[in-house]
């Protein structure tokens, strides 16, 4: 039986889209329908008769020529291009219609009029490397037009393309200046009122064409798992994939869409595993502000997926928020907003310093002078309140109290989605309103909005360990300090597992967490705190006499008189066994025993909290 015959020849191909299409039509479809048959009656159709080729078929925004010679379907391209820059000067750059088109010489199977094969498939692909307004080449075609036409050529290297099992060698047509140049020059994307950032496509070098889909996937993730912070302004992922397989300047991407930061990265593959690495860049300077790298195995992909999102998000929060930071501090004062005021009082409270947070409560008033709304200077006010409380930094008056409570159930009813408010409302109404119930739902739903937001996870871990769930806020606390690891309140973690074991007894593990916290933080009254109890403790369950003078930090600032005394007591509660001569100057004063425990410490199960409460309010 004999097979039917294939009709096969070589031809040049030439792919060409409309970029984007879908923008246009969905701000005026009439007008661009209309607008597309005017340059292919007027410009597309002439040129192409003229230079010999043949309209194989068109779809709403592409089109797909082929002509007997790549000399032919270069220049045609070349004069559209060029045409096309001198008829939209006059257009506004949101009405502009703009080709992309790639180029390719091969054998192609020709039935019923249309054409197939791989030589089709490259120009297709070819014209998505393209920019807006530019020609992209095979090497094939390169190279028979090279030394045939006075164009210039940018060598692009060779590119991974969908469907095509080896890379692509790619040529730019350089059209004198590039398109965009050539058009009349239009003011940049102005930048958002809030940090912005785009997720570029992450580059596939594993090697396998296949592996795109998993790629792509999971660039698709980190985008939703940032976009989930509502304080970030996140390009959507379908304009961020318009640079898919281009090699890109991260300041022309700032440019073209109006960010200051580009997130990009690869994925390589060895086996089973793969390696994924990231790195967030402030195209303003340039500077790398964060870079990671995270293995994994292939056995679940999309658990793979949700993990890198999750630990990429967590990561480059606190990164994104100190970048915003430093950038505030520089700004002249008299340009200052309400959110440069109010990242300027964050700066202030992350000294933690007396002089720190009044500072910062005076900024975050100031920030609400300007804008009563804003929710996270509302929120600030509260938790910086909250932590002089607990460093006994001045006597906070019932006013002060008052205005923090007012402040944080504004910022609550104002803000539903942000997580880095919310904790902070939280926070404040656990600690100076005790409304434990209200803390934990507002908690429950900023981690139901945002699963990423580790301070959101370390206020669930104290707010845990201080009722006495201390389980529940070790799994918290690690769960923060895992989606953010070198976080500026990465000190908090440890103290808060810190309160854990001492509310489990287990009062080694608490010295050695709150040994860790005083390393990082010397002067957190806190950490002294369960330092302190946690070492009386111990050294009843051993029977030995405690030495809670070494629980003092060795700096040269001593806390606060009120904490002094504490210790005092303390020292003298536990230290009936030690030598007539001790040290201490307490032990020699003749003042009556507290009656604030009667029942005995060593015998009272609850006897951790109720020395950390006595610790904490003398």
């Amino acid at each position: 039986m004999s097979e039917e015959r294939v009709e096969r020849r070589l031809a040049a191909i030439l792919a060409a889209d409309v970029a984007g299409y879908s923008r246009l039509m969905g701000a005026d479809e009439e007008g661009t329908l209309a607008a597309l048959r005017a340059v292919r009656r007027e410009l597309g159709d002439p040129k192409i008769a003229e230079h010999r080729g043949r309209i194989v078929k068109t779809t709403g925004d592409g089109l797909l020529v082929e002509f007997p010679s790549v000399v032919d379907a270069v220049r045609c391209a070349v004069e559209v291009q060029r045409e096309m820059i001198a008829r939209n000067a006059a257009e506004p750059a949101q009405r502009r219609i703009e080709f992309r088109m790639g180029i390719n010489v091969g054998d192609i199977i020709i039935e019923d009029g249309d054409i197939f094969g791989d030589g089709v498939n490259i120009a297709a692909r070819l014209e998505a490397l393209a920019e807006p307004g530019g020609i992209c080449l095979s090497a094939a075609a390169h190279e028979q037009v090279r030394d045939r036409l006075d164009i210039a050529f940018d060598d692009l290297g060779e590119q991974q393309v969908k469907n095509i099992a080896r890379p692509v060698r790619t040529y730019r047509v350089a059209l004198g200046a590039s398109s965009r140049a050539a058009l009349p020059a239009t003011a940049p994307l102005p930048l958002p009122d809030k940090p912005s950032l785009v997720v570029l496509p992450f580059q596939n070098l594993t090697g396998d064409a296949e592996q795109e889909y998993f790629v792509d996937g999971m660039v698709e993730e980190i985008t939703t798992a940032i976009a989930r912070l509502p304080w970030l302004f996140v390009i959507a992922r379908n304009s961020a994939f318009t640079y898919k397989g281009k090699p890109v300047a991260v300041k022309q991407v700032a440019q073209d869409l109006g960010v200051r930061y580009v997130l990009e990265g690869s994925v390589r593959k060895a086996g089973n595993r793969v390696r994924i690495t990231g790195q967030l860049i402030d195209t303003a300077t340039g500077a790398h502000i964060w870079a990671d790298r995270f293995d994994g195995a292939l056995d679940d992909i999309f658990e793979l997926q949700d993990q890198v999102a999750s630990n990429v998000a967590g990561a480059i929060e606190p990164k994104l928020r100190q970048s915003e930071i430093e950038r505030a501090s520089r700004k002249p004062t008299a340009n200052l907003t309400a959110y440069d005021l109010y990242l300027r009082a964050l700066a202030q409270s992350y000294r933690l310093t007396e002089e720190g947070f009044a500072e910062a409560v005076v900024l975050a008033r100031q920030a609400l002078a300007i804008d009563p709304s804003y929710a996270p200077a509302a929120a600030l006010v509260g938790s910086c309140r909250v932590r002089q409380r607990v460093q006994g930094w001045g006597a906070l008056s019932a006013a002060d109290v008052s205005e923090a409570c007012r402040l944080a159930r504004q910022a609550l009813e104002a803000e539903r989605d942000d997580a880095e408010t919310i904790w902070q409302t939280a926070f404040t109404l656990f600690h100076l309103a005790g409304e434990a119930a209200m803390a934990a739902a507002a908690l429950d739903r900023a981690l139901a909005r945002n699963p990423n937001a580790a301070h959101a996870w370390l206020a669930r871990g104290n707010i845990h360990a201080l009722r006495n769930e201390p389980e529940a806020a070790i799994g918290a606390c690690e769960r923060a300090r895992r989606l953010s690891p070198f976080d500026p309140l990465a000190f908090a973690i440890a103290l808060n597992i810190a309160v854990a074991h001492l509310a489990a007894r287990r009062f080694e593990q608490a010295i050695d967490w709150a040994d860790r916290t005083l390393h990082e933080q010397p002067r957190l009254v806190g950490a002294m705190r369960v330092k302190v109890v946690a070492n009386a403790h111990w050294a009843i369950s051993t029977r030995r006499a405690p030495n809670l003078v070494e629980c003092l930090p060795s700096t040269p600032s001593r806390p606060s008189p009120a904490f002094a005394s504490s210790l005092a007591f303390l020292h003298r509660r536990f230290a009936k066994s030690s030598s007539p001569g001790c040290a201490w100057p307490a032990c020699r004063r003749s003042e009556p025993p507290c009656s604030r425990d009667p029942e005995g410490l060593s015998r009272n199960r609850s006897a951790g909290w109720r020395l950390y409460a006595l610790v904490s309010s003398r």
